[in-house]
């Protein structure tokens, strides 16, 4: 692994923070690029590599899980309400909760999916899906009725 040193001071920061922008500009890359240098340290395998191996051998004697729940009692208390959420969030890290660590069936996914639905409505919905580049119209109000009415006929004749 031949990182240079800038590399390696972001990885570096990067195990302590897991804040790819403000790695990138503790390690002396540009505020203004630091976004887009950590998106594509993040991405490279010999990045990756050393930050799990840096993740590896990081010990401590405090238990960060009961410090993190302290920062987080003490900024809820507080009233500080986005110090709270960054403890929060760490805390979820820390717990192995972060979104790379969670698998998603087809079936929670569909869950999710008409969950975030019935949140945003119908009308929400339907224009979202006009926006989708699927090779299908969706039908017309008239179309849409002519559709209910025959169904309702069937349901008739099924029940007769």
């Amino acid at each position: 692994m031949n990182l240079n040193k800038q590399q390696e001071i972001f990885c570096q920061h990067y195990v302590l923070s897991r804040n790819g922008t403000e790695s990138a500009k503790q390690a002396g890359y540009s505020s203004i690029a630091a976004a887009n240098q950590a998106s594509r340290l993040l991405k490279r395998e010999d990045i990756k590599l050393r930050v799990e191996e840096l993740e590896g051998t990081f010990t401590t004697n405090i238990d960060v899980i009961v410090e993190l729940e302290k920062q987080y009692t003490y900024a809820n208390t507080q009233g500080h309400t986005n110090s709270a959420i960054k403890a929060l969030e760490m805390l979820s890290r820390a717990r192995g909760n972060s979104p790379d660590n969670i698998e998603q069936s087809p079936e929670s996914l569909e869950r999710d999916i008409i969950r975030f639905m019935e949140i945003l409505g119908e009308s929400k919905v339907v224009d979202l899906v006009a926006q989708c580049n699927w090779n299908y119209s969706l039908p017309t109000p008239e179309e849409q009725a002519e559709s209910e009415e025959i169904i309702k006929k069937q349901t008739v004749e099924d029940k007769n």
